[in-house]
């Protein structure tokens, strides 16, 4: 299975060129989107060639999660911690977007090595930005500190108008799943999938994984959740995070699976469909080959049967014969 990557691929190639084509001042303007909704536009200018200005828009949050200033809990603080000088937070951000920031490329670490991975670390700014509230509760698992919410619902967005919940506890996070998918086919491929995701847990090699659940009704860690969250069509995934899942470099590689996991599900139920279709597509077309080749097998019948023979009696056959 396919895992996604943390940062924006053509955010890191974007950045990469500017770095190193900076004495040709490009002016620059690009706007796209990426999964689950999350745009992003960047500009920079002839006349300052290594100041860029990034703005991000992240997914509409529903309801029931808490925004700080159009950010995640904690966003701000992440942001800095993970960018330092490099990175300079412009209040308020431009129309449209949740966050907006001014890059100063001659302020990143001459060493090559050092320097590519912060540039890596700025493409995944949607990592930083909105996994910061998990990663906050998530480090403070890691040092089995008592959580201030140990027990409380916290839900934390990760797609437009949805989000999934996280339950803190002193030994343990139960982070649960609402699984909602618009088309019947994605819905059933997606159930099967989970499904199979929880039996592959039970096998010998996956004992140091988390702990998958898998139901078609809400758990009872979902008893306080608003009504409006807890429709899913395909059912809902817990998992449960231990103290060794989130140790030190593993808590970055958490986060982001987990504030992808929808996504992840997704990739591998449209490839799963676009495998069937060309599987079925082989098979229709062979099927043709075969009606094809039995019609020309007819129509080589026919023209032996309609040859005919004209039998002579003996004495025209003597008559030939002189």
């Amino acid at each position: 299975m396919i895992l996604l990557q943390s940062h924006s691929r053509y955010l890191l190639q974007i950045l990469t060129n500017r770095v190193q084509n900076i004495d040709k001042g490009v002016e620059l303007d690009c706007h796209w989107v990426e999964f689950d909704d999350v745009r992003y536009h960047i500009q920079a200018s002839i006349k300052n060639p290594h100041l860029l200005h990034l703005s991000v828009s992240l997914p509409t949050p529903p309801p029931e999660t808490v925004f700080s200033s159009g950010l995640p809990i904690g966003a701000i603080e992440a942001i800095k911690a993970a960018y330092g000088t490099v990175v300079h937070i412009l209040d308020p951000p431009r129309d449209g977007f949740n966050l907006t920031v001014k890059l100063n490329l001659s302020k990143l670490p001459p060493n090559e090595e050092n320097k590519q991975g912060l540039l890596v670390k700025i493409a995944s700014v949607r990592e930083v930005v909105m996994g910061a509230p998990l990663r906050v509760i998530l480090k403070r698992l890691a040092s089995r500190s008592v959580p201030s919410n140990a027990g409380m619902l916290v839900p934390l967005v990760h797609r437009p108008n949805e989000s999934f919940f996280l339950i803190p506890q002193f030994e343990k996070a139960t982070v649960v799943f609402p699984m909602r998918f618009s088309d019947s086919i994605d819905t059933v491929l997606a159930t099967s999938f989970l499904q199979e995701l929880v039996e592959a847990r039970r096998t010998a090699g996956l004992n140091n994984a988390p702990t998958c659940l898998w139901s078609s009704s809400p758990p009872n860690e979902l008893k306080d959740a608003p009504e409006q969250a807890l429709s899913a069509n395909a059912g809902f995934v817990s998992f449960v995070i231990s103290p060794r899942h989130v140790e030190g470099k593993k808590l970055d590689k958490t986060v982001w699976n987990l504030s992808t996991f929808h996504a992840y599900v997704n990739y591998h139920v449209k490839c799963s469909e676009g495998f069937m279709h060309t599987r079925m597509r082989r098979r229709v077309e062979s099927l043709i080959q075969a009606l094809d080749r039995a019609k020309l097998d007819d129509n080589a019948n026919i023209a032996a049967q309609s040859k005919s023979f004209k039998r002579l009696s003996i004495d025209a056959s003597r008559g030939n014969s002189h």
